[in-house]
């Protein structure tokens, strides 16, 4: 569900749901509560309720806290390996200056399918799919390589690193791949945790005793409006490919650019 939101409602709008959706919510339980136990206006169950409160509040900080700081973790996790992939591919690019002009020709033109390959198999890995044409484009790179006849100790000294550096290209896309494949969010138990810590906050907020409707209301809000807005980074955070604030492929259009300028 959160890999569907993410993919096709924008960003400000979900915020704005859940605010409603929670923030309103528990307004209009709150005045089914005031009308239906009018007792607990009287505020004789407060000292309870205001232990309950901090207990859970401190909770739910804690908690949401952690769960956030993990998949931010993620998506920088993720935006390391785009660099490493592109850095890796930029050096690729620089060195191929050594080799001979039709063996240069040749890979930078591999190389430069492979990019845009991987540009294109970007949003698709990151939905759980897969794309062939990248693993082809990777193997037509390799063969590329594979190809060169070293003829001066120059080009025999480049060839080992260009190797090298393709291997991290490889393993930094094969990383990437299974990290978007794997890293879907919160599983269903913490997500219950959070449902559970977060209805324990608004209760605690709807049963506290106050006289004044319009400062209870305005807590109950305040609280509502807190407890969207953890949920909003919770779903906005859950997938490292995904979002207005998911790792951008723009190290690999980097890349691309590079190779599509003329050699000089």
């Amino acid at each position: 569900m959160s890999r569907w939101i993410l993919s096709n409602v924008p960003s400000g709008l979900v915020l704005l749901g859940l605010v409603v959706l929670v923030a309103g919510g528990a307004v209009l339980v709150q005045m089914y509560v005031r009308h239906r136990f009018p007792r607990l206006k009287g505020g004789e169950h407060n000292d309870a309720i205001r232990f309950a409160f901090g207990v859970v509040g401190v909770v739910f900080a804690f908690f949401t806290g952690f769960v956030v700081s993990a998949m931010w973790s993620q998506i920088n996790s993720a935006g390391v390996k785009a660099r490493t992939e592109g850095a890796a591919a930029v050096q690729m690019a620089t060195d191929l200056t050594v080799f001979d002009k039709a063996d240069s020709d040749r890979i930078r033109q591999s190389l430069l399918e492979y990019e845009r390959a991987a540009v294109a198999e970007w949003p698709i890995a990151a939905n759980g799919h897969s794309f062939p044409e990248a693993d082809k484009a990777l193997k037509r790179l390799y063969t590329a390589y594979e190809e060169v006849q070293p003829r001066t100790d120059t080009q025999k000294t480049f060839l080992g690193p260009s190797f090298t550096n393709l291997d991290k290209i490889s393993q930094a896309r094969t990383e990437r791949v299974i990290q978007a494949r794997t890293d879907i969010g919160p599983p269903w138990s913490l997500w219950a945790v959070i449902f559970l810590t977060s209805g324990l906050l608004l209760g605690c907020a709807i049963v506290y005793g106050v006289e004044q409707p319009a400062l209870h209301y305005t807590m109950v809000a305040t609280v509502g409006v807190l407890v969207a807005a953890n949920l909003f980074l919770v779903v906005e955070l859950s997938h490292p490919f995904i979002g207005k604030n998911a790792t951008s492929p723009e190290p690999l259009r980097d890349v691309a650019q590079f190779l599509s300028s003329p050699p000089s």
